[in-house]
């Protein structure tokens, strides 16, 4: 029988009880923020909020890294609603009072998961398309340029795995990502971040997670995926790094 334990708060990373392990998750994504240009002085960047580990993992990076930096930058965050499957008002509070905590400014809209122009189909790209036109009209409402996402290096390993084994294009997303003539950038700071990372912070610390609504959740193919990716990474285990440098981002900067 697996001992229950007590998670610690996260106000304790915030007033800066920060294990060696926690300091390494935050300096990994300032690694690739760097690596890649994501972020400069004065920029002001959205938060793309799930409610999931991974993108109060990168909040928590975000915010915990201007306690130190040498250049400033300004974050809001926006959390997607869904009518469908609305968060619970214990929770709403939980994560407000989360983002307060790491002084960013949160809002929560809601949207329609299944809109009429989806004319009754439903799978995950539609889905994220729904999302991303969501974060996209705010952001232009808004005026931001930057919007910032929580996926991590499994992420990439399986959006890889995907377009190679099932659409024969060697191809991913990517840790800078343009729209709209440069008028709009996706960042990535956790593109080098594995997910047990993520997986850990969780675990350890009263993240106040949320997981959202997902018809797909244990049957579509990324799910599929996950199984086989850390079957390779016993063989060698760099198997995640071998695929993400495959891609040669740097080479395109």
């Amino acid at each position: 029988m697996e001992e229950n334990i007590e998670k610690r708060s996260y106000t304790e990373l915030i007033n800066g009880d920060i294990p060696p392990w926690v300091m390494r998750f935050i300096k990994g994504a300032g690694k690739a923020i760097n690596r890649y240009n994501m972020i400069k002085e004065g920029d002001e960047v959205l938060l793309a909020v799930s409610g999931g580990k991974d993108s109060l993992a990168l909040a928590l990076a975000l915010s915990l890294r201007l306690k130190w930096l040498p250049v400033s930058y300004k974050l809001k965050a926006l959390m997607i609603n869904w009518i469908e499957h609305p968060i619970d008002d214990e929770h709403k509070e939980a994560l407000k009072e989360y983002f307060k905590a790491l002084n960013i400014e949160f809002e929560i809209v809601d949207e329609n998961q299944f809109p009429t122009s989806f004319k009754g189909d439903f799978n995950c790209y539609l889905c994220s398309r729904n999302r991303r036109r969501i974060l996209f009209e705010y952001a232009a409402k808004n005026d931001v340029k930057l919007i910032a996402m929580g996926h991590h290096l499994d992420d990439l390993v399986e959006t890889t795995m995907m377009n190679l084994c099932f659409r024969a294009n060697f191809a991913t997303m990517l840790p800078v990502q343009e729209f709209f003539d440069g008028k709009l950038h996706i960042i990535r700071p956790l593109i080098e971040i594995h997910e047990s990372v993520t997986r850990r912070l969780f675990e350890q610390y009263d993240l106040p997670v949320i997981k959202p609504v997902c018809p797909y959740d244990q049957t579509n193919i990324r799910a599929k995926l996950k199984p086989i990716i850390k079957e390779l990474s016993h063989i060698d285990k760099l198997t995640r790094e071998h695929i993400y440098n495959a891609h040669n981002f740097n080479l395109h900067l």
